[in-house]
């Protein structure tokens, strides 16, 4: 297929160009380095340094072969990503273009405003784009199970049907964001539904948990190909943040009690995830949304088996509980459903020991990067 990346350089971006090109797809990447940016303006620089967007494609291309077209340029400019929609004719679009952190955008009002702008910027761009010049295309949009929150029911694969004084119906099921990036996904989300209910597009919508990982079977072919691994307080997931810590001996800084629970996924799962949602389209005037994740557990759960792992590698982790920075409960009932992704053929990879080991060397290989100073909280929400 013609398959079109928005926020190609990023964390999953990148990774998802290089398994597509590699299963003989046409890739074409867009990207602004809005995160790189924004990683150096903040002091939050990726733990292993990345060649940029042209070289990585080169590099790519004399070890596999496999070409990528590269445009540089903002996403959340309709005319831009308008004129690379015309040229390209995209029969899908990957959408992970979007600022990604929820503390930064909670840093202030100039960070919320940038949050704001281009996440919203690019979903509507994009709507626009594809309605008016591709409108048979696929939109794959990267969500987040943080739309959801942590409601005291059971969490449904995006819709939820409602019985009421004696009528049903089906809803896009209730959200509660804990943070502004992640108030902007549920606006993605009422975009998206709104545009597909009147014009008929055709959207998946991934609701995705944290990922883990530093590599996937392409990036092997060389160190240069890593994916953008953050372990700051601001871009670092809580399971990069506590592999770091493990090997810089810094104790693994639970938030608050460290009840949170979550849906983790590998980061070879999230390609397997875009593929099978490539490769199985939704009809015209049809929004599939997708719970994206392998296995849930909590903060504390997650500690444990990062200190088990490290300390049987001769690391002596050890744990400490300091004051959340975040506006969130931490005992909570949670418990989502994800069965389409698996009826699709989803094989996950579980956070094993070996799993967990494996990422544990990979940072000790490169431990003279760590920066202790990127790893403690930075952002309060209060």
């Amino acid at each position: 297929m013609k398959v079109l990346i928005l926020g190609g350089d990023g964390y999953l971006g990148w990774p998802t160009a290089m398994h597509l090109a590699g299963k003989n797809h046409e890739v074409f990447i867009m990207d602004n380095y809005l995160r790189r940016n924004m990683a150096l303006e903040t002091c939050s620089e990726a733990l292993i340094p990345a060649p940029n967007l042209h070289d990585r494609v080169n590099i790519f291309h004399s070890l596999g072969g496999k070409s990528m077209r590269v445009e540089i340029g903002d996403c959340s400019d309709y005319r831009v990503l308008e004129k690379v929609i015309c040229d390209f004719s995209p029969e899908v679009v990957i959408h992970y273009a979007e600022q990604p952190s929820a503390p930064y955008s909670m840093r202030g009002f100039d960070e919320a405003k940038r949050t704001f702008d281009n996440n919203l910027g690019t979903t509507f761009s994009l709507i626009w784009a594809v309605k008016e010049h591709v409108p048979d295309c696929h939109i794959i949009k990267l969500g987040t199970m943080g739309e959801y929150g942590t409601p005291n029911i059971d969490i449904e694969e995006g819709w939820l049907n409602v019985e009421h004084k004696g009528r049903k119906q089906k809803f896009l099921y209730p959200r509660q964001a804990g943070s502004l990036y992640h108030t902007t996904k549920v606006l993605d989300t009422d975009l998206l539904w709104f545009y597909v209910r009147v014009y008929g597009l055709r959207v998946t919508d991934l609701m995705q948990g944290p990922v883990y990982g530093l590599s996937t079977d392409e990036s092997e072919l060389d160190e240069r190909l890593l994916p953008n691994f953050h372990y700051d307080d601001i871009f670092g997931t809580v399971v990069n943040r506590f592999l770091v810590q493990a090997v810089a001996g810094i104790p693994l800084t639970v938030y608050g009690k460290g009840g949170q629970t979550r849906g983790y996924l590998n980061l070879r799962d999230t390609l397997q995830c875009v593929e099978l949602a490539m490769n199985n389209p939704v009809e015209h005037g049809e929004m599939r949304i997708l719970n994206q994740f392998a296995e849930q557990f909590s903060v504390n759960e997650l500690a444990d088996r990062v200190q088990r792992v490290g300390n049987g590698m001769g690391l002596n982790v050890k744990v400490k509980s300091i004051e959340n920075p975040r506006k969130e409960l931490e005992d909570h009932y949670y418990n989502a459903a994800h069965s389409g992704l698996l009826e699709l053929g989803l094989e996950p990879h579980l956070m094993t020991d070996d799993v967990l080991a494996v990422m544990l060397e990979q940072v000790i290989h490169h431990k003279t990067n760590i920066d202790v100073q990127k790893i403690m909280p930075r952002v309060k929400w209060k």
